[in-house]
């Protein structure tokens, strides 16, 4: 297992396209300088030992000099033990709501990205408690299986969208069965389940499903994202914008939040319903919520004794740098007597 000690260094690999920029600008340039001193079999007979190709060598070698250094910065480190450790917290399962209505954009960027916001925040704010995400829409399917890796976490949630999911429709009943399989700690007393959602298109037995998921020892908090105005549902092709859904008369669908669904899936979850539209309320809430829940200790196995290892990248960027400086523009002697084409025989 690695890390990345400072990956903000990442960044300095913008050098490598504007050096190759450079190089062709020059190469350019002294091509269209050479035409006009002179004709190109004359500056071959001037400047024999010329290697086009050995310009070319220089900057792949230069190039791999500058990266490796860049990595050394970036200072990767391997952790070479995997040890289980006892940490104390909670389980927390995020529901997230990806059908085709979280696309509307009555609130910025849209309902699915204010989601997003929402839950990584809060993921940010935890300690030690383990996270897994569930993504529903006409189906249910586990994201992330409950984990102490906030990082991974994170990421696999950047990558949720509704294409994700074979079709669509709002099977929140789905969610909440597979949350069920989540929580498989049963020496865990606190357990809570936060679902993301318009609250638009909820089947008629929620409620119910709900309640069954409550008997197990699980709270569950909602929060609702959208405008109860509603508005339309964008339609894209290849990430340009060809106009919004429409309903089988030809009328533009308004799809509309419904804070009264998720109020009433809170109520009998022994949560309760925040409104997700401004990104604070829900993330200060939440974490105050599972902050001040009573935390129970848990096993984990994680790696420790992270070594650095940017001293193998440096020694190899400097290999390559100090290659570059002793490599010539010019063809090397032992290449310039191999005549592959029978070029010296032709000239006599």
């Amino acid at each position: 297992m690695y890390k990345i000690e400072e990956p903000i260094y990442f960044y300095l690999f913008a050098i490598i396209p504007a050096i190759i920029v450079i190089f062709l600008l020059v190469l350019w340039w002294k091509k269209r300088t050479q035409r006009k001193f002179s004709n190109s079999l004359l500056l071959e007979r001037l400047a024999p030992n010329a290697s086009p190709f050995k310009s070319i060598l220089k900057l792949i070698i230069l190039l791999l000099g500058i990266s490796f250094l860049i990595i050394s910065l970036v200072n990767p480190k391997m952790g070479t033990k995997l040890k289980t450790i006892k940490r104390e917290g909670v389980d927390v399962v995020f529901a997230l709501d990806v059908s085709k209505s979280m696309l509307a954009e009555d609130i910025a960027p849209n309902r699915l990205e204010k989601a997003k916001q929402i839950i990584s925040k809060i993921i940010d704010k935890l300690g030690s408690d383990r996270v897994g995400i569930i993504i529903y829409a006409g189906n249910s399917y586990p994201l992330l299986p409950i984990t102490t890796d906030h990082a991974a976490a994170n990421m696999f949630l950047q990558n949720a969208n509704p294409d994700m999911v074979s079709s669509q429709g709002t099977d929140i009943n789905g969610a909440l069965e597979l949350a069920k399989t989540y929580y498989n700690n049963d020496d865990q007393t606190n357990r809570f389940l936060i679902i993301i959602s318009d609250g638009e298109d909820h089947q008629e037995d929620t409620k119910q499903v709900a309640q069954n998921l409550t008997n197990e020892g699980v709270k569950i908090y909602t929060i609702g994202v959208g405008l109860e105005k509603g508005g339309p549902i964008p339609m894209r092709l290849n990430g340009a914008m060809i106009g919004y859904k429409k309903d089988n008369k030809g009328e533009t669908v308004i799809t509309k939040r419904m804070p009264e669904i998720l109020q009433g899936i809170a109520d009998i979850g022994e949560g309760k319903y925040i409104d997700g539209n401004f990104t604070d309320n829900p993330v200060n809430s939440i974490a105050e919520i599972i902050a001040n829940a009573e935390k129970n200790e848990f096993e984990t196995k994680q790696f420790s004794d992270y070594k650095d290892q940017f001293q193998w990248f440096l020694a190899i960027g400097l290999f390559f740098l100090i290659m570059d400086v002793f490599l010539f523009e010019k063809k090397t002697k032992w290449l310039r007597k191999v005549d592959l084409f029978n070029e010296e025989k032709a000239k006599k």
